[in-house]
């Protein structure tokens, strides 16, 4: 008999983009996005949790070789190359969270410039990187 699927909060409109990234270790990186960086937990079924962060959604699977769309042999840091940034109602907040639970901080929180034409705009922003070394830029 396998484990059930359990549907914990539903997701009231599905994103058109969804990230699905292979982790070490399920259990705890779903302890890390929940407890620390602020998901919910949408669904679950064996090896699989599906998550949320206001607009954000986001996949985590158990990691197995003999998964049908592995490219190649995972090492750590995973995600090598990219960063994800998601912006989050409460940057501070969120820093401040993680630092008071000694949750390493990759990037220090600052705040960086951009210019669009004529229009300069301001963005709060640190990075962590989550369990396997996925790099994650938080803004706001």
């Amino acid at each position: 008999m396998t484990a059930p699927n359990i549907s914990h909060v539903p997701v009231t409109e599905w994103a058109t983009l969804v990230l699905e990234l292979m982790v070490a270790d399920l259990s705890h990186s779903l302890d890390v996005y929940t407890r620390l960086f602020g998901f919910t937990l949408n669904y679950t079924r064996p090896g699989f949790a599906y998550l949320s962060l206001g607009r954000i959604q986001w996949m985590l699977e158990q990691a197995h070789a003999d998964k049908a769309w592995l490219t190649g042999p995972l090492e750590q840091p995973y995600g090598r190359g990219i960063n994800f940034q998601m912006e989050v109602p409460d940057v501070q907040a969120l820093y401040n969270r993680l630092l008071a639970g000694g949750y390493p901080i990759f990037v220090p929180i600052k705040t960086t410039a951009y210019l669009e034409g004529d229009t300069q705009h301001h963005q709060r922003a640190f990075l962590v990187q989550d369990p396997d070394g996925y790099l994650l830029r938080f803004t706001g």
